[in-house]
């Protein structure tokens, strides 16, 4: 990447070159194929990104006049806190981008829209096998030492 990096909201007219990154984000978990996402759940989130009401927010990367990352994000309310927390759903960057602070850059990004926001905390869950990913995790952030438990109702 010779053009420098930039980091700002998602835009409308960013579809195009989203989707793409959306879809490698979703295959890089396994849904895809037979597993894929309802297309529904891909223009929902879209629109969600656009709403005013909804407390979900986008922010991508851009070198070159094109997108190489995004990141979603959410902020809700706490029992422990007056202020809200931000979680940061969906990160992920081009194959050619990675190992480039793309990476860091869109998860400062969210620190810094978190702090805008009067979030006292950003924090987000990866897969154990992620370990590509935890390399940075443990350079921007620190393990909560809680585990996620979950069941599909």
């Amino acid at each position: 990447m010779t053009d420098a990096l930039r980091i700002r909201p998602l835009a409308r007219d960013d579809y195009e070159q989203w989707l793409p990154l959306w879809d490698g984000y979703n295959a890089f978990y396994g849904r895809s194929g037979a597993t894929a996402l309802d297309p529904a759940i891909t223009a929902m989130t879209w629109s969600r990104f656009f709403d005013g009401y909804e407390p979900v927010h986008a922010l991508v990367a851009t070198s070159e006049g094109r997108l190489v990352g995004l990141t979603h994000y959410l902020f809700h309310r706490s029992t422990t806190a007056i202020g809200p927390n931000c979680y940061l759903q969906d990160l992920f960057t081009s194959a050619e981008a990675r190992g480039k602070g793309v990476g860091a850059a869109l998860i400062e990004g969210v620190y810094e829209a978190a702090r805008k926001a009067g979030a006292a905390r950003v924090y987000w869950q990866t897969h154990e096998t992620n370990e590509t990913a935890m390399k940075l995790y443990d350079k921007v952030a620190e393990k909560s030492g809680f585990l996620v438990y979950r069941k599909l109702v």
